[in-house]
This record gives C-alpha cells, structure tokens and sequence, in this order.
C-alpha cells in the first residue's frame, strides 16, 4: 500500500469509563470533527485511538495546533500508515530517524498472526537503522529519540515519534453547562478554561458600565471569549449593563460597600440568565485574599443571594503567580492586561469593606429596589456569539 501521513489522537480520562464510555467517545469524536471543521480531513476511529488521515498537508501544523486544544485529547503524534510489512514499515521509519543520537524502538503488535512478535521487530528494525547510520546508537532507558510501531489486526501499520502533549481533561459538553462570569481581567479567562477542561460546556456573562467603561474595555472581553471558545467548542458571551446599578448603590448606600452590594448583584442576575440559558452553575475567578472582595466573607455575601445552584471558584486556592502561568499557557495573557478598566473600577471606593457582615450588608439594600434594578440590568442584554 501507500505510504500515507497520519496524525494519531489518544484520550485521557476517557478509557477510565465503564458501560457509559461510549458516550464520552461519541461526544469526544463530534469535538474532534468541529475542531477541524473548514479543513479536509477523515477521522477513523480504531480501538482506544483517533486516527486522522487524507488530510491537507499544507495545514498540517493548523491542524496540530486545534486538535491540541481539544479537551480529552491526551497526546498526537505525526506519523505514518503503511502495510503491516517490515520493508514498508521501515521506509517510514528512516523519514522519523536523526542522522546522530541515541535512538530506540517500541514496537506493539495488536494483530499476533504477524510473523514477528515485539521483540523481533525492535531488533530488526533496529539493526537495519544502526547499520545504515553510524553516528546513531542504541538507548532504551532515555533515548533522544524514540521510534513507535504499532502493527493494527486490519494488516496496516502504524509509524510514529514524538508525542505532543495536548489540552487533556474531558470532552466539552459532558458535564453539564455553566455560566462564567468573564471580566477583562487576568483571572476569570483561566478559571473558564479550567472547568471546561471538565467537560462543562461554557456560557460567558460580562458586566459593563458604559459610558463610565469605553467599548475598548467591551472589545477586550469579546477578544478572551474568542480565545477561550477555542478550546471549548464556540462560546456564547451575553453582555449586561450595571451602570444603572452603581450609580444606585453610590447614591444610596456607604461608599465602603460598593464592590459587595455590586458583587451580589452581579450573582442575582447570573443566576437569572443561567435559568434563562439552561446553565447549571455559576464560575468565578475568585481567589481566596486576593483582593478585598474576595475574603471568605465578601464570598459569603454574595454566596448568600444565590437560590438554588452552586458557585465554582475553581481559582480559590491559587496565588497570583500560578494564575497567570496558566494565563500565559492557554493565550489569554496579553489581551487580559491591556489597560482597559472593568466595571469593578468604577466608582471604587478608598477604603472597601475587607469583611462585610451580611447583616449590615442586607440593611444597607433595604434603601434599594433590588428586583427593579435586576431587571433594568435584564433588559440590557445583549449576546454575542464565538
């Protein structure tokens, strides 16, 4: 048969699943296919694997890169499929090999009827390439190079190197939906990227305070979305004016407590747009001390207006430093710290309340029709989809 070039695709989490594995697989293929989609290609699915092949070469790499931020995908490797015999397995091999190094092969054999069994492939390989390419040696504790054979039961065989390491996690759209509450800052991009890592399909909500926030600061968030909505599959970003509601809270109430009562605001209408769109939880990217709205107080202010659905703060036990590595990893860095100001900037008080006592935080909304003003904010919204 033809030398063919192949890109092979292994899960993670997945092969840990009993009779529901399938589901994981079917979701984890339709994740696949969208990832690619504007690109010719063919996934085939043999056991345990993805096998990705008649594909556009000359968007080999673009390809690599998407596939890379699929979550489940464990690791690819760009290699080749030849015929289940060891001259044309070899011709694929001396297109993977160093001219210098160290060197190993790994060779599995899911068909037994082929005539050599591991071991022996390992050794005949492994001398053809020694005896042609002096400068190379054997090392099979830390090879710089190691060479995979991976002879299939359909009388094909698989040539590969490298592993790249991928997204990992499980397949978006296997845990349910939340609503992510994206700011133009640092921390809320990553902890959106680190629920949907578990397979939870993201809806974004964005808060702004137009004219005191220009459309740069709109523009940047729209800019996160887009970034995050490539490793999630597309994303939904509904956009919701609080400006109505500051210019309240400034009116009414202690200057001290502008950030908690727009906090908890802020949990009362998410909580109306995730029954709206079908959202099952709230995310934030709280971390516990890092500023003053996020003390465990400020976070049972605002726990304490939510009715009936849960607030994941997958972000709580991180310090600074380890939120933006992960910024700096999934993308979303450079966007996150250009100068624009969010809404959270506006009217900012001195000297914020650090531990609001939900008593004197519930008095101080007594001056405030909370329903009008959630729903003023409700009829704001806007969506914008990625």
């Amino acid at each position: 048969m033809n030398m063919e070039k192949v890109i092979i695709v292994r899960y993670c989490e997945i092969h840990l699943k009993g009779k529901n594995r399938g589901y994981f697989e079917k979701v984890f293929m339709t994740n696949l296919e969208r990832s690619l989609a504007g690109i010719r290609h063919e996934i085939r699915k043999p056991s345990g694997r993805y096998i990705v092949e008649n594909f556009d070469e000359d968007r080999v790499e673009e390809i690599i890169d998407r596939l890379k931020k699929v979550f489940g995908t464990h690791t690819l490797s760009l290699g080749y499929k030849v015929g289940a015999d060891m001259n044309e397995i070899y011709s694929a091999v001396k297109l993977l090999i160093p001219d210098s190094g160290s060197f190993k092969v790994e060779a599995n054999r899911a068909d037994k009827s082929f005539p050599l069994n591991s071991m022996q492939i390992n050794a005949e390989i492994g001398g053809r390439i020694l005896a042609q390419n002096p400068k190379l040696c054997v090392d099979v504790h830390d090879p710089n190079t190691t060479i995979c054979i991976d002879i299939r039961e359909n009388g094909t065989a698989l040539v590969f190197g490298d592993r790249i390491k991928a997204a990992g996690g499980m397949p978006v759209g296997t845990a349910g939906k939340g609503l992510l509450l994206l700011s133009g800052g640092i921390d809320s991009p990553v902890a959106g990227y680190m629920i949907a890592k578990r397979g939870m399909v993201i809806e974004g909500l964005h808060f702004h305070s137009y004219p005191y926030t220009n459309m740069q600061a709109r523009e940047k968030v729209e800019e996160l979305a887009k970034i995050l909505s490539t490793y999630t599959g597309g994303m939904n970003l509904n956009i919701v004016s609080v400006t109505h509601i500051q210019e309240t809270i400034h009116k009414y109430c202690p200057a001290e407590m502008m950030v908690t009562l727009l906090r908890r605001f802020m949990m009362r209408i998410a909580e109306r747009i995730c029954i709206q769109t079908g959202a099952q939880c709230i995310i934030t990217g709280e971390s516990l001390g890092q500023v003053a709205s996020q003390t465990i107080e400020g976070m049972t202010s605002s726990n304490a207006v939510i009715q009936g659905m849960p607030v994941l703060r997958p972000l709580v036990g991180f310090d600074k430093t380890e939120i933006i590595e992960r910024s700096r990893a999934i993308g979303t860095f450079e966007t996150s710290i250009q100068p624009y100001e969010d809404c959270c900037t506006v009217f900012l008080p001195k000297h914020p309340l650090i531990r609001p006592k939900l008593e004197s935080v519930q008095k101080a909304e007594e001056k405030l029709n909370i329903e009008e003003l959630v729903q003023e904010a409700l009829n704001s919204l806007e969506s914008v989809q990625f």
